[in-house]
């Protein structure tokens, strides 16, 4: 649960009002239980103390008392060590190298089309539109293998995917009839309560906004 008190006796995280990446760190530490102070940051104009933590003065960036961390992967991996219960990752290696490797895919693969759906021209953005259509189309099956994404139990994959899910309509990204899997895996998901609280006043609009 997020906090509007700044405090170093507990996380903070600095974390863009609709950045995917962002909410993704959210959702981690929601489906941890774990209490933070949130910062909600206008990438135009950082906060003075983002810029002395951070280098890059990016976003979502984790400060744990003297640590700071600014990658997504390590800061997900990190909050699923600090607090070990619910575990995050599968323990058997070969589960979690799969889902590592889906994870994966996702990032290189589909996070720059939302990108160029988000910044590009409009001759961009369809494109980008039609690869992600047809990439989570391609990908329906596998989210009809278990409740949760290629596992049993939700994991920091779901902590990417969800927030992908959640944006679609956003992104106006209509899948067609034969991925309605990918939708159920989502209301699933958005069910959680830890869900609506990963969720800034923002991206709670998303399901009624256009893109821009």
């Amino acid at each position: 649960m997020a906090s509007n008190t700044r405090s170093r006796n507990v996380l903070t995280l600095y974390s863009g009002k609709l950045c995917l990446r962002s909410h993704q760190v959210r959702l981690v530490l929601a489906a941890k239980g774990v209490t933070y102070d949130l910062v909600l940051v206008d990438p135009g104009k950082p906060p003075e103390d983002l810029i002395d933590l951070n280098p890059y003065q990016s976003v979502p960036t984790l400060v744990d008392r003297d640590l700071v961390l600014h990658d997504v992967d390590v800061i997900c991996d990190y909050i699923d060590e600090r607090f070990p219960h619910p575990p995050l990752m599968p323990v058997d290696p070969i589960s979690r190298a799969r889902l590592r490797m889906a994870e994966r895919r996702v990032e290189w693969e589909w996070l720059p089309l939302i990108d160029d759906i988000q910044s590009g021209n409009k001759a961009q953005a369809d494109k980008a539109r039609r690869h992600l259509r047809d990439a989570m189309v391609a990908s329906a099956p596998v989210f009809k293998a278990a409740k949760f994404f290629l596992n049993t139990e939700m994991s920091i994959a779901d902590c990417l995917l969800a927030p992908l899910v959640w944006r679609l309509p956003w992104l106006s990204l209509q899948l067609p009839r034969e991925a309605q899997a990918i939708y159920d895996y989502g209301e699933r998901i958005f069910r959680n309560p830890g869900f609506g609280r990963s969720l800034t006043p923002d991206e709670r609009q998303l399901r009624e906004l256009p893109a821009a």
